[in-house]
């Protein structure tokens, strides 16, 4: 058995490439080994791959770039897709897919369920929503994974821009009236692993429930609240910085106008996934605190 990986250098895709050989011989692709872009390129090279299980950690994920790009973002997120649910299929193997709170409009009062209703504000979010539908019409054996607020130690991240702008300055103007559960890549990986997992080990027939799954977090923040945390962490590590508690700002989304919409509640109830799995998600906390201190270490402390 052979498991490729889509999306390598990704900071989901980077965790998984550390998790996944536990489990299976696995073959990492950057974007450089695979543009999924050029769709004939792509279906090509995975049939000679030809992988049993294809796990897509690669997408179009600059939000408000798609409102400006929706061709481009329409080719990953959805064309893209499509063409690995095929290769799936033919393969008779199985798809690994990672999609988003953003296919949720987030004026639901509590945290979204697998089968409410999709409804994206944007055209990042219709494009990941198209991917989904891509591979339940495609009829391959699936898991779907829907997650939110995703950070890690490397990469382009909320916790790394906030601890680089608070050592240059005085004063940050955060939204207070979004809300969701920060969630680590590794998390991701790990629980992705354990499902896999499942699905390798599984009885004749029994490969695992197919179907979408939420994978977030427990609790829930503001990513003003968030803000504050990551500093509060930075600083009990000795990390040097211009910005103190009372120089971050709560703002209303209406003060940082962007060119594509958020929800407002990113919330994902994981129960599902808990049921099948037998996990319980660590608290977002738990994961921050570690991401600060390699942040931190990266750096020299204060004397």
């Amino acid at each position: 058995m052979k498991i490729l990986i889509l999306g390598a250098h990704g900071q989901v895709g980077w965790e998984l490439a550390r998790t996944l050989p536990a489990l299976a011989p696995v073959d990492a692709w950057d974007r450089a080994s695979a543009d999924l872009e050029d769709l004939d390129g792509l279906a090509a090279k995975v049939r000679r791959a030809a992988p049993a299980i294809i796990v897509n950690a690669a997408a179009y994920t600059d939000v408000d770039r798609a409102e400006s790009e929706p061709g481009r973002a329409y080719r990953v997120n959805a064309e893209a897709v499509e063409v690995l649910s095929a290769c799936a299929k033919e393969l008779d193997g199985y798809l690994i897919h990672y999609s988003t709170d953003y296919v949720f409009d987030g004026t639901k009062e509590s945290p979204y369920v697998e089968t409410d209703r999709p409804n994206p504000l944007g055209v990042y979010g219709q494009t990941k929503l198209a991917g989904e539908e891509a591979i339940r019409r495609s009829g391959c054996r699936h898991l779907l994974f829907r997650t939110s607020w995703v950070f890690a130690a490397r990469g382009r991240n909320f916790p790394r821009t906030i601890l680089r702008r608070a050592a240059e300055e005085e004063e940050l103007r955060i939204v207070e009236d979004q809300f969701g559960a920060p969630t680590r890549a590794s998390l991701i990986a790990g629980i992705t692993r354990r499902a896999l997992e499942r699905v390798v080990d599984g009885k004749p027939g029994e490969d695992g429930p197919a179907g979408t799954y939420h994978i977030a977090s427990r609790g829930e923040t503001s990513w003003y609240e968030y803000a504050r945390f990551l500093l509060e962490e930075a600083l009990k590590h000795g990390y040097k910085t211009r910005l103190r508690g009372e120089g971050i700002l709560p703002i209303p989304t209406s003060e940082f106008p962007r060119p594509a919409m958020r929800p407002g509640n990113s919330r994902l109830n994981t129960g599902k996934l808990e049921s099948w799995l037998g996990v319980t998600p660590e608290p977002w906390q738990t994961g921050v605190a570690a991401a600060v201190r390699e942040i931190v270490s990266e750096r020299e402390p204060v004397p």
